[in-house]
C-alpha cells in the first residue's frame, strides 16, 4: 500500500464484493454511460482519502476540493497502482493517464462523492496498460465528501482527508 495512505480495514471486503453495496438497478440507472466504441481495458477498486483545503470563497470559508490520494487495487486484492492529483492515474507497469471531467451524475445514496466520466487528456507514464485509455468512469462510490463544518477564519489553510472507496473503470481502442 502506498506509504501516504492508511490501510483500510473494509478494503478487503470491497475487494470481494466488488464493491457490490451499491444495488446493480442503481448503478445501471445511474452510471455514466460507458464511452461508445470503447473497450474496458481495466477494473480497479480505489482505496484512500478525497483531500479538501480550507479556503475563503467571498465572504464565506468553505472546505475546496484540493485532490485525490488513493490505491488501485486489482479484483484479487493486489496493489496495482495510485490515483492522485491532477487526476492521474499511475499503474506498478509505469503507465499513467490523466484525465478530465465531461459528466458527473450523484451517488445513489446521495452521500458519497459523485460519479464521474473523464476524457484522456496525457498519458505521461511509459507504455503500458494504460497507455491506450482514451477514457475512465468512476462509479460505486462510497464516502468522499467534504466535511461539512469547521471551515472558518481559524482554520483557513486545513486540510480535510476524507476516506472514499470508488470503482475506476478504463476504456481505451483496440
Amino acid at each position: 500500500m502506498h506509504p501516504s495512505i492508511p490501510a483500510s480495514p473494509r478494503l478487503a471486503r470491497l475487494v470481494a464484493v466488488g464493491l457490490a453495496a451499491t444495488p446493480c438497478a442503481a448503478r445501471a440507472q445511474d452510471a455514466p454511460a460507458a464511452p461508445g466504441g470503447s473497450n474496458l481495458v481495466l477494473s480497479a477498486v480505489a482505496d484512500g482519502v478525497q483531500i479538501y483545503v480550507c479556503a475563503k470563497k467571498g465572504d464565506a470559508f468553505v472546505w475546496t476540493f484540493d485532490a485525490p490520494a488513493a490505491a488501485l487495487f486489482d479484483a484479487s486484492g493486489r496493489e496495482i497502482g495510485l490515483h492522485g492529483k491532477g487526476p492521474v492515474w499511475r499503474l506498478s507497469d509505469g503507465s499513467a493517464v490523466a484525465g478530465e471531467t465531461v459528466e458527473t451524475r450523484q451517488a445513489p445514496d446521495g452521500r458519497s462523492i459523485p460519479w464521474l466520466t473523464l476524457k484522456a487528456t496525457a498519458h505521461p507514464g511509459d507504455p503500458g496498460r494504460l497507455s491506450r485509455v482514451t477514457s475512465v468512469r468512476r462509479i460505486d462510490t462510497v464516502g468522499g465528501l467534504a466535511p461539512q463544518g469547521g471551515c472558518d477564519g481559524a482554520r483557513l489553510g486545513d486540510t480535510a482527508r476524507m476516506r472514499y472507496s470508488a470503482r475506476y473503470e478504463f476504456y481505451g481502442d483496440n
